[in-house]
């Protein structure tokens, strides 16, 4: 079964809804998956060289006290996903465009997965700064890609385009936030949804594929 995961690497809650999408598959072992993961920026108003986090969190959220609330109640949620959130560490606010790119290229090499997590891992438990085109290239080498050749294509446009199109054609699709998901192009969901739910998802589309194999149109 295909699944498409529409996220941005900024954002908590896909990290979190990735982890318990690799739960909810293991609660169906008798099934194939091939998790595709599709860009998504939240905010691609952010300057390529990123902003100051707590500025940016600031004036978008307002006061500390409702942020400082709103992140421990996503830490709470994370330690029961292994996930410890370091927000204390994280000081800018990347633009997502080239890491969305980084993305693109590692599913053709077959890592989009462990690329994905650890853009989740270096922003969110590590602090770096996944706009940097250095920490990009890092995170490539250690998914077994050349880390110097992801370096220079992200000097340059390459593919940065088809990215923002993937971005509108979700828009377009009524995503207005994510994660979201979309299971055997039949059923899709948003927010990170505990894994139980997600299996029943899966098995609803895993209905339908087998009723409709010819149809197209994820269900909302």
């Amino acid at each position: 079964m295909q699944i498409d995961f529409i996220s941005d690497p900024v954002c908590p809650w896909c990290f979190i809804g990735k982890r318990r999408l690799a739960r909810a598959m293991a609660l169906r072992p008798n099934i194939i998956f091939e998790v595709r993961y599709r860009p998504y920026q939240l905010d691609p108003t952010v300057p390529r060289e990123g902003v100051d986090r707590a500025a940016y969190m600031t004036a978008r959220f307002g006061a500390d006290a409702m942020l400082k609330e709103a992140h421990e109640a996503i830490s709470m949620e994370g330690v029961k996903e292994g996930i410890e959130f370091a927000w204390e560490a994280i000081h800018k606010r990347p633009n997502t465009i080239n890491a969305h790119r980084l993305i693109h290229w590692a599913e053709a090499q077959g890592v989009q997965d462990e690329v994905v997590e650890k853009l989740f891992i270096a922003y969110f438990e590590n602090g770096d700064d996944i706009g940097d085109i250095r920490v990009l290239a890092d995170i490539a080498d250690l998914c077994g890609m050349d880390g110097a050749e992801v370096a220079g294509m992200l000097e340059s446009d390459t593919d940065a385009q088809l990215v923002e199109r993937e971005d509108k054609l979700a828009r377009e699709m009524g995503v207005t936030g994510v994660p979201a998901m979309i299971f055997g192009n039949r059923v899709a969901v948003t927010g990170a949804r505990e894994p139980e739910v997600l299996a029943m998802v899966i098995d609803k589309a895993l209905d339908m594929l087998e009723q409709q194999p010819d149809e197209a149109q994820p269900e909302a």
